[in-house]
């Protein structure tokens, strides 16, 4: 048997990854914001029929910004799974990034319309009473310097200091988990859980700046 004829019997191998990217171009980030509301509107509903327990707005509050938390995650997500497997979200990047802002919106909006009914007085003592809430304000502002610049205009003008911004969601990650922490009462597993998942996505984060620097030093 020749050489050509037995490469020609070999089957070719699969590019699952670029299979994977090549579907995923053909979905519309609409869809991501369309199925990312969708545990906000679920909640909002169990809400309206008197279904999330026995404190429904605490427990609508909590829910939200869980939410948030794992839109970051999945945000903070996608350079990794970029690196490590090729399959390329960047197109959905700020799709997720936008959902951990609306779910933290959502989470602050719920505190303040209907666990406090607007009420400043309540709210001013309640920051200085409960320290964590200081912690998620932080968090929430940063976000929202995120959130307005977030559009394509706002990266053309502001070039190179556009990213040094957005390097902001690694603090705000960070302040999320500690918001958490603080907030719960008891030790439940699942702030252990986030606090794991955006550790290891953090230090994988360092871990490779610090490769780029010794191979950039070696250079």
């Amino acid at each position: 048997m020749s050489t050509t004829s037995t490469a020609a019997a070999k089957p070719k191998k699969t590019d699952y990854p670029k299979q994977i990217n090549k579907t995923l171009a053909k979905v519309s980030s609409w869809w991501i914001y369309g199925f990312g509301l969708i545990p906000a509107a679920y909640y909002f509903y169990l809400g309206a029929v008197n279904d999330l327990g026995a404190n429904p707005i605490q427990t609508f509050e909590h829910l939200l910004g869980e939410w948030a938390l794992r839109f970051l995650i999945v945000t903070l997500l996608v350079t990794p799974l970029r690196d490590l497997t090729r399959v390329n979200l960047f197109r959905f990047r700020r799709a997720f990034g936008l959902l951990t802002f609306y779910y933290v919106l959502f989470h602050f909006l719920t505190y303040f319309i209907l666990d406090r009914a607007m009420n400043l007085p309540v709210i001013f003592v309640d920051v200085f009473k409960r320290p964590y809430i200081i912690v998620g304000m932080m968090a929430f502002l940063c976000l929202i310097a995120l959130a307005v610049t977030s559009n394509n205009r706002a990266i053309r003008a502001m070039g190179s200091a556009w990213g040094k911004l957005h390097r902001l969601v690694y603090v705000i990650a960070t302040l999320g988990v500690i918001h958490f922490f603080m907030a719960v009462k008891s030790w439940p597993p699942r702030p252990f859980v986030y606090a794991t998942i955006i550790t290891l996505l953090l230090g994988y984060r360092l871990v490779r700046l610090i490769m780029d620097q010794r191979r950039t030093v070696a250079a």
